[in-house]
């Protein structure tokens, strides 16, 4: 705990506590059903201002609607906390183009607003900042240690997140930040399936409704994929390396990478999915290459990922791959 902190009721009890904002979204909710299930007797508390995320229980733990932008009220709902697991965003890069303003205040101000509150009390802090800072990857594989250059405006205010935290956290609490490549997959909450529109989860559900496989040219654009239970079990590592930190009073950030090894072209993904819907389901999706609309976009043909150091550090190894997931996706629906 930095010295002068403003502490609450927090870790003089013994107890952990872990805030998880943006709670209701498509990895909050898997990371709050993990943790419950890891560490019950930890204290979790899960926020979100329900933008998008539709998710209200998760197990015993409600959602409460809290917006990272009002920072009184952020501030008074995360009193206590010992680690706050910032991952409230307008993630994606149409939504951040269509809504600039809100991707400004949601990304940069209300992170800057999750910073503070850190520095005031030595809370520890975990965030994602996403492979949308690197633009035009120059070097692989990957590592966190890779040149910033974001190509649009969400990558930009993923990257003024970053710097904001790496400066509020120096000499005042310890803050983990993950540089994640591109999500699929989905889990389950109290039953109920939680998805999101990811490339892989959308050439599977048009494959199932019949429609075609839209593919942006060139479509030998690759992404690294990396399913959303590894991310979630990532950031419970993170929380629980954390909790180490702050009882040794560390400070200062430590970045690493969420990836896996697969990083095939876009192309490649849709024609793995017409495959498996094909051998599963007895369904003949097509596939088209369409224009690109996005004239931001990353268009490389490679994206290797280097995750020695999130193995290293925090014991973390991605467990899913795209091939099984979509096979799973695909019976499960049919």
């Amino acid at each position: 705990m930095s010295e002068g902190s403003e502490t609450s009721e927090d870790t003089d009890d013994g107890t952990t506590t872990v805030a998880v904002t943006g709670a209701a979204g498509y990895i909050g909710s898997c990371v709050v059903g993990q943790l419950r299930e890891h560490h019950p007797d930890w204290t979790v508390r899960a926020f979100d201002n329900f933008y998008l995320g539709e998710v209200r229980e998760i197990g015993d733990v409600t959602v409460a609607h809290v917006d990272v932008r009002d920072r009184d009220r952020l501030k008074d709902a995360l009193a206590g906390a010992d680690v706050v697991m910032h991952l409230a965003a307008i993630s994606g890069v149409d939504d951040c183009e269509t809504h600039p303003d809100l991707a400004y205040e949601v990304n940069v101000t209300g992170t800057n607003n999750v910073a503070w509150f850190c520095r005031k009390t030595g809370t520890g802090l975990v965030f994602p900042f996403s492979m949308g800072v690197l633009g035009d990857p120059r070097e692989f594989p990957i590592t966190v240690d890779h040149p910033r250059d974001p190509l649009n405006w969400y990558g930009r205010t993923k990257l003024l997140g970053e710097r904001a935290i790496e400066a509020f956290a120096e000499g005042a609490f310890p803050a983990h930040l993950f540089l994640k490549s591109n999500l699929y997959g989905e889990h389950a909450v109290d039953g109920r399936t939680v998805s999101k529109g990811t490339v892989t989860n959308f050439f599977v559900e048009r494959a199932l409704a019949g429609e075609p496989l839209t593919v942006y040219e060139p479509g030998t654009q690759s992404r690294n994929y990396v399913h959303v239970v590894d991310v979630a079990r990532a950031y419970l590592h993170s929380a629980e390396r954390m909790v180490d930190q702050l009882a040794a009073d560390e400070t200062g950030t430590r970045k690493y990478e969420l990836a896996s090894g697969e990083d095939p072209g876009v192309m490649t993904v849709a024609e793995l999915v017409r495959e498996i819907a094909a051998e599963e389901a007895g369904i003949d999706a097509d596939v088209e290459l369409v224009e690109n609309p996005r004239a931001a976009e990353t268009l490389v043909s490679e994206f290797g990922v280097d995750v020695s150091r999130t193995r290293e550090e925090l014991g973390w190894e991605p467990e899913h791959t795209v091939e099984d997931t979509v096979r799973e996706l695909v019976s499960e629906a049919t």
